[in-house]
């Protein structure tokens, strides 16, 4: 698929909403050309980072007295193991929905959009954890981070693929040009001390089997890091646009410019994080984020990576999610994204 929304806007996905509506009408006046459905993690517990993803999930266990989560391993699971694979093996793609009890604004994108459409839509992008940020945040029953239990690991990898295939088809209907981006910022701690243990190459097995069940539905697969990581591996899994965090760590594209230019020049997308989601959005404008931008531009082109198609290749974001921000921040974050979309468009198109 031939990417054309060149300078386009678009969001990471989280908003400090509780009201699904308002979010998605948001989302729509910011991100027109590529609009994605609102994850609200300040609204309910069951719609937080790896809770929204664990419906069907096997030893699942949602403690609300304690607003966590858990994997259940020491209860008898055979049966419930069994019927998680014989689902995704019959690729029962209802068994993997996302219900509206887990994901509001989910469905009201999708309503809003079948009522109403979008003129201007270029691509419809939905999100989904990656199996590797939602393995080492989770535990089970003894505190112990469930992507040390190999069975588990394995049910996550695939679980994490059908969701966004559920979402992918879902959407379909309202734009046959889709993109999915697997949430992984996890990856920026990948090579520490922490993670040791962490495989580089189980990451890229991991991300290539999401690329794989992704393209299975015709659409873009993408990877979202909001900090400092080993670009090359996302590369490497086969993803189509990397999303990082441009504001604060824009040079860590920089180190891999003979791995970035043929992404590029395969087609691949930048999504620039240029807009700060901390207190520094007070600080700038859309005009002073340009600016910005384009020193990072000019600094990758001087790696010998053409400038037209760097700019051809792009898309605009803010640097991480805004669930967890202030309202009036987020807010303004959003409508800077856009103006600063608008800008580069005005200037480069």
């Amino acid at each position: 698929m031939n990417f054309e929304a060149s300078l386009a806007a678009t969001s990471v996905g989280s908003f400090p909403h509780k009201d699904s509506a308002a979010a998605c009408d948001l989302v729509l006046d910011c991100f027109p050309q590529v609009p994605s459905w609102p994850q609200l993690p300040a609204a309910r517990l069951l719609e937080q980072m790896e809770i929204q993803y664990s419906e069907g999930l096997p030893c699942i266990v949602v403690d609300d007295e304690r607003e966590r989560m858990y994997f259940d391993t020491s209860r008898e699971h055979t049966a419930e193991l069994e019927r998680f694979y014989e689902n995704f093996l019959a690729e029962n793609f209802d068994y993997f929905a996302i219900s509206p009890k887990y994901a509001r604004g989910l469905h009201r994108m999708a309503e809003q959009l079948s009522l109403n459409g979008q003129q201007q839509m270029k691509y419809f992008k939905c999100q989904v954890t990656g199996p590797v940020s939602f393995g080492l945040s989770i535990v089970d029953e003894n505190k112990r981070a469930i992507y040390y239990n190999e069975m588990f690991r394995d049910v996550l990898v695939k679980g994490m693929a059908m969701k966004a295939r559920w979402q992918l088809r879902k959407f379909r209907s309202v734009c046959e040009r889709r993109i999915c981006t697997v949430d992984e910022p996890i990856l920026s701690a990948f090579g520490s001390s922490t993670y040791v243990s962490v495989s580089r190459n189980d990451v890229i097995s991991y991300l290539h089997e999401m690329v794989d069940a992704i393209h299975a539905e015709e659409a873009l697969a993408g990877v979202h890091c909001c900090g400092n990581t080993e670009w090359t591996i996302p590369i490497e899994a086969g993803m189509d646009l990397l999303n990082f965090d441009a504001y604060e760590y824009g040079d860590s594209i920089l180190l891999y410019p003979e791995q970035i230019k043929s992404f590029l020049e395969a087609g691949g997308i930048l999504a620039w994080g240029i807009v700060p989601t901390s207190e520094q959005i007070e600080q700038h404008t859309a005009a002073s984020l340009m600016e910005r931008f384009e020193v990072l531009v000019q600094r990758l082109a001087a790696k010998g990576i053409d400038r037209e198609l760097i700019l051809k290749q792009a898309l605009v974001t803010a640097s991480c999610g805004t669930g967890t921000v202030p309202m009036e921040r987020a807010e303004r974050i959003a409508r800077t994204t856009k103006q600063l979309s608008d800008r580069l468009k005005d200037k480069y198109a």
